[in-house]
């Protein structure tokens, strides 16, 4: 599971030119589903997510906790996060997740933050989205948590 993680003063995202989801103050995650993430990858971003410590304390220092400072969280699939480009012109998705696989997994994990008291909003799956933000910072970091591996005959 790939998720880029933005902190943001706001967020919104439209479908149709209607809004869909809007956030003040917190995070925007862009969740990329691999094939063979599971409910491991789920849970161990969002015990890492709900807590991050990405805002600033009084020195300016990143010390508070996005559940320190009340933040929310806007959760948007984003499927092309498990592409690659490493070759010829055109995107490879073949290590993206099936979008029945996928979009359990995304509910899975904003259910995941909404039980740990994170006030959660979304986008919609599938769904063509125009994303507005204002990244605070700019602040970004990108969680990698790799699907397990099937072991080969050479491993």
């Amino acid at each position: 599971m790939k998720i880029v993680v933005q902190r943001v003063s706001r967020a919104s995202v439209r479908v149709d030119d209607e809004v869909v989801g809007s956030i003040g103050r917190g995070l925007v995650l862009l969740v990329g589903v691999e094939t063979g993430d599971g409910p491991e990858q789920v849970e161990r971003a969002a015990h890492r997510l709900a807590t991050l410590r990405v805002f600033a304390d009084e020195g300016e220092a990143m010390n508070r906790g996005h559940d320190e400072v009340g933040g929310e969280i806007l959760v948007l699939s984003q499927f092309t996060l498990a592409g690659s480009i490493r070759r010829g012109r055109r995107p490879d998705f073949v290590g993206a997740a099936r979008p029945e696989d996928a979009e359990p997994l995304v509910v899975a994990l904003v259910t995941a933050l909404r039980a740990r008291g994170v006030p959660v909003a979304t986008g919609v799956f599938r769904a063509h989205m125009m994303v507005e933000l204002t990244n605070d910072g700019p602040v970004t970091f990108i969680w990698d948590d790799p699907p397990a591996r099937e072991p080969t005959a050479n491993s």
